[in-house]
């Protein structure tokens, strides 16, 4: 939804910019994280349409919800409330640790695997997924099933596809050109 990245690109980067300038990033992430929870929470969700909520009244349920939140978070969650925004907050969340993971030269890596990968099998992935792209990578790890055999690697925009399903479609598109 371009529309929400729209209106939440201003506040992420607001908090990025506070955040980075304290060394707080790890701080503020966790704060976001859980700003995001509770604004993703359908009870919140019914609060934000209802006219009879005053403001005070949400700002209420969502500090108690999200539990103790330093002043500079309180004062986010009042503005977001304010200016009818607190639906934006996961997307908020997502905007600020891409900057935080751009800092860091940290890439999320979607791993994709027919079978469980031991750890030992995630290193290996991991040190090698790390020296082709030059960062710092965070795996994201699912079983996928439907890949039949092998794995797939989502980074960016850049996929690698390792999987038997890939492979065999890769074969049956040659062939059709036969």
């Amino acid at each position: 939804m371009a529309e929400i990245a729209t209106i939440a690109r201003p506040y992420a980067e607001a908090v990025f910019k506070v955040a980075d300038g304290e060394g707080k990033l790890a701080a503020w992430a966790e704060v976001l994280e859980r700003l995001a929870a509770v604004a993703a929470n359908p009870a919140v969700g019914q609060l934000l349409g209802d006219p009879n909520v005053t403001s005070d009244q949400l700002y209420g349920v969502i500090a108690s919800a999200a539990g103790d939140l330093p002043a500079e978070a309180q004062n986010l969650a009042r503005v977001l409330i304010e200016n009818g925004r607190v639906g934006a907050l996961p997307e908020v969340r997502d905007l600020f640790v891409a900057l935080k993971h751009e800092r860091e030269g940290v890439v999320d890596a979607d791993i994709a695997s027919a079978f469980p990968l031991d750890d030992a099998q995630l290193a290996t992935l991991v040190n090698e997924l790390e020296a082709r792209f030059k960062r710092k990578v965070k795996p994201n790890v699912a079983v996928d099933k439907e890949l039949i055999g092998g794995i797939k690697v989502v980074v960016g925009d850049e996929v690698i596809d390792g999987s038997v399903r890939g492979k065999l479609a890769v074969m049956a598109a040659a062939l059709a050109k036969v």
